[in-house]
């Protein structure tokens, strides 16, 4: 048996992290404590508590615990727990842990609507992917929505020298673990504690003489510091974070995000939302920052890993700290949203691609002034259909640039 399943804890006390949950006077524990368990999902990474504490629930609840994967529980798995319902074995009501409920189609979830409805079956299900975009609205209106987080290495910390003390009594062999190696497997694991304590089985069984050193821990600890998964929500968290940091003008931590991709070996992800972000934030701000970022764009996917790094941080740099603008960006919108409300009317006369005018037509000659005729290269006519003529979509940015063309347009026109 695993040493994450031989250590497990019994009680909530046990429990390393989500303090936010079952710490004292914390929602989750008061809803332990009152012996009334209500339908709820525990949404979360792997390895942080989730199935512990729903274990721990089902035996203070003192109801029949079944436990399904939907990974590969099917059909007949849930009939045959519906089927306890008013026999002896369900007499005391039945706790339904459902893990990784996200991979349940439709049709067995809703199975389990009218049971968990009328309170024949209490459903505590867990997932590792955001409930909200994964599970069905039916059953999400019917549970409370928990989230649980990594666990920080100071919690983490209880979980190793748990782990060195149970094996030391199982292997009669007393571990000399030095505190830098304790303080490197709690940072390497990505608040993971099962991983962290595979690793600590690992080092146990690696050691020589007992001895566990920081050097150690370095070769066995699970390299897990990033969470990353290309279709979850990690990637979509990920980017927006990069996103949202250059925009804000933070390069140090627009250089971290970036960095966590590139590990990842995600250069893909990566160049294109940094195309996106030249133009929806750096904007005409400095527009030279999208043929620049596209350049070393280019020149990553040419190189490839590791050297795809260097013009890629390049890139991240430059549109952290260029100046910002999304008018163009507003603009576009906008007059989207228009096209798409079914604000469009007919191209004015003059625009229209004619140069001939039938016998029949009531407007002769288009009319059409071509502005390089004209001083400037500007002669005031109009452009848009008459319905939305007067309409304005780009309102000029507070930047040097922005400023600039709007004074000389300003001068012009």
């Amino acid at each position: 048996m695993p040493l994450a399943d031989k250590i497990r804890p019994e009680t909530l006390a046990d429990v390393v992290g989500q303090p936010h949950l079952i710490g004292e006077n914390k929602p989750l524990l008061q809803i332990i404590n009152s012996g009334k368990i209500p339908n709820m999902i525990f949404y979360g990474p792997s390895g942080v508590g989730k199935t512990t504490v729903a274990r721990i629930i089902a035996n203070s609840a003192n109801m029949r615990l079944h436990k399904l994967n939907g990974t590969s529980a099917s059909t007949a798995d849930i009939k045959e727990i519906v089927g306890e319902i008013d026999t002896f074995l369900g007499s005391s009501g039945i706790l339904l842990y459902l893990d990784e409920i996200q991979y349940l189609n439709k049709k067995q979830q809703q199975s389990l609507l009218e049971y968990i409805e009328n309170g024949s079956i209490t459903l505590i299900a867990s997932t590792t992917e955001n409930p909200y975009f994964y599970v069905y609205n039916a059953i999400l209106s019917r549970c409370t929505v928990f989230e649980f987080k990594s666990v920080e290495p100071a919690e983490l910390e209880k979980a190793v020298r748990r782990g060195f003390s149970e094996i030391s009594k199982e292997n009669g062999v007393e571990y000399e673990v030095s505190d830098e190696a304790v303080n490197y497997i709690c940072h390497g694991v990505g608040g993971d504690v099962r991983k962290c304590l595979n690793t600590v089985e690992l080092c146990a069984l690696s050691s020589v003489n007992g001895r566990v050193d920081v050097a150690l821990a370095k070769e066995l600890t699970q390299r897990s510091n990033m969470r990353y998964d290309r279709d979850g929500d990690q990637h979509y968290d990920l980017l927006s974070a990069l996103q949202k940091s250059i925009r804000g003008s933070d390069e140090n931590a627009a250089l971290h995000y970036a960095a966590r991709l590139i590990d990842a070996g995600d250069i893909i992800s990566l160049s294109r939302r940094l195309l996106v972000i030249a133009a929806e934030d750096i904007g005409l701000a400095y527009p030279q920052a999208i043929p620049i970022v596209k350049a070393c764009v280019d020149s990553a996917m040419q190189l490839g890993l590791p050297e795809a790094r260097i013009p890629l941080g390049d890139a991240v740099i430059l549109l952290a700290t260029s100046p910002k603008s999304n008018s163009g960006y507003n603009a576009i919108n906008a007059a989207l949203a228009d096209v798409q409300n079914g604000a469009v009317g007919d191209f004015p006369r003059h625009l229209q691609n004619k140069h001939f005018d039938g016998e029949d037509a009531n407007i002769r000659c288009q009319n059409y002034l071509y502005p390089h005729d004209f001083p400037n290269h500007y002669v005031k006519q109009q452009y848009l259909p008459d319905n939305i003529k007067d309409k304005v979509y780009y309102h000029y940015g507070d930047n040097k640039l922005e400023k600039a063309a709007e004074e000389y347009w300003k001068k012009i026109k």
